[in-house]
């Protein structure tokens, strides 16, 4: 009863969070960072924030995660970092010699005022950068967003700094992921294979921190999207972004500055969902959706059709980042349950929340959302209303324990269970994943609630 102190009465809040759901921006940037080849993520600010930062995604993925720090002290925080980012920048390409350097602000740095594009000008002057060698950066107070917006801001910077035009398109097409797991990453692409659909995916996390076991330490694995392909983006045909909070800001960056049209879309969780990125890829390419994906489709819709007794009608309260929470209530509702309770803690606008209203708007119940919102106020409703299951990360299962409802962990960050890396949400068969997930965890309540008499075991 870790919540037991939680009131059932609600108060306004206007300057007040309690049990946010969400973290600070620096944590995406280093995530979106990580999905650049030869990249090492640099955090400027102090080594608390940087320590936090590579915990809370190794604790996530499981995977040690590699970071530099400009290592701020009192006099950094006084004067200014530049002397540590320029030292730092040194002792990275001396030492560690990667590729590129993705240098992203702190709270502290932010405060000071670094200018980040100085520093580096002042760097390549003084002959600490050398030749063929990149640093990008991108602006990420944490006072401000999520990390989801931190990671957004970093795959903008990614633009911002490689993408170029030739002027000579080619067949590619720019593929865009919000802030997603590896492995739903790696499933996107396996999609866009089997279509035979040439493509860009940036920034890739898969094969870098859900790559194998292999003996031998590299410090930059072999995953992550490439410099030369970042510079050839300018020249695709088109981009697919996955996710407006995540993925938006870079697909129009890079049609404003290279003129490559881009197409907004959902996460592909669920059917729907995965219907329109398999169109809009089939009609952005020009190429038939091959008998694979169909026979995956016809799966899930077979699944969907025997599983939808034990699923009609439950009532859910959903937890996570705006994009995952807007196309899982997508899917949720596509299953005919009810989504009633509702909360993303990073900002998304006041049309994001319309576009939740208006998928929620038959369901035959009144509708809790709050965007941005807390976990205090989730588990209020939740006191209040209760509902028969809970999606969310990890931080909700001791709302789901104190409340005693089955709970199926989905987003970020989640630290106490294993195989998110490797095991897709996304696509036909993710979203028959994520259907086992909740009907596993559905079946296993009615199991441990049954008495001797009405246990079955045929279910």
């Amino acid at each position: 009863m870790l919540l037991r102190h939680t009131p059932t009465e609600i108060k306004e809040r206007k300057a007040l969070t309690v049990n946010p759901a969400k973290t600070c921006q620096p944590i995406g940037a280093m995530y979106a960072s990580l999905g650049i080849h030869g990249c090492l993520p640099h955090s400027h600010g102090s080594q608390g924030c940087y320590a936090y930062h590579r915990s809370a995604l190794t604790r996530h993925f499981k995977e040690p995660v590699v970071a530099a720090t400009s290592a701020f002290t009192e006099g950094a925080s006084v004067f200014g970092g530049q002397a540590n980012l320029l030292q730092s920048i040194d002792n990275i390409f001396t030492v560690y010699n990667p590729d590129v350097i993705a240098v992203h602000t702190t709270c502290l740095s932010e405060t000071i005022g670094d200018d980040i594009p100085q520093i580096v000008a002042k760097a390549r002057a003084d002959g600490k950068a050398p030749a063929g060698k990149y640093i990008i950066h991108a602006n990420t107070p944490s006072y401000v967003g999520s990390h989801v917006t931190g990671y957004s801001n970093m795959v903008k910077a990614m633009v911002d700094y490689f993408a170029t035009s030739t002027g000579a398109k080619t067949k590619a097409v720019n593929l865009i992921p919000g802030f997603v797991e590896p492995s739903d990453m790696a499933e996107i692409q396996r999609i866009a294979e089997v279509m035979g659909v040439p493509y860009i995916m940036f920034p890739d996390t898969s094969k870098v921190l859900n790559g194998p076991l292999t003996g031998k330490y590299k410090m930059f694995p072999e995953g992550g999207t490439t410099i030369e392909d970042l510079h050839m983006t300018g020249d695709s045909k088109g981009t697919i972004a996955l996710g407006r909070t995540g993925a938006m800001a870079a697909a129009r960056a890079l049609d404003s500055k290279c003129k490559v049209p881009c197409e907004i879309l959902d996460l592909p969780i669920g059917l729907q969902g995965t219907d329109a990125f398999v169109d809009k890829l089939r009609l952005m390419a020009g190429v038939n959706v091959p008998d694979v994906l169909n026979l995956e489709r016809g799966q899930l819709v077979d699944c969907i059709s025997d599983w939808h007794q034990y699923l009609y009608g439950k009532r859910v309260g959903v937890v996570g980042d705006p994009d995952q929470v807007l196309a899982l209530t997508k899917f949720l509702v596509s299953l005919d349950m009810k989504p009633v309770h509702i909360v993303s803690g990073s900002p998304a606008g006041k049309k994001y929340v319309k576009a939740l209203e208006e998928v929620v708007a038959d369901i035959g119940e009144e509708v809790n959302i709050k965007v941005p919102g807390d976990m205090l106020l989730f588990h209020q409703w939740i006191k209040n209303d209760p509902v028969d299951l809970i999606i969310g990360n990890t931080y909700c299962k001791y709302i789901a324990k104190d409340e005693d409802i089955p709970m199926v962990r989905h987003g970020f960050p989640i630290y106490d269970r294993m195989g998110h890396s490797y095991f897709s949400t996304m696509g036909y068969r993710g979203a028959m994943r994520l259907m086992e997930q909740i009907l596993g965890v559905l079946m296993d309540r009615q199991d441990r609630d049954a008495t001797d008499i009405t246990m079955e075991l045929v279910m």
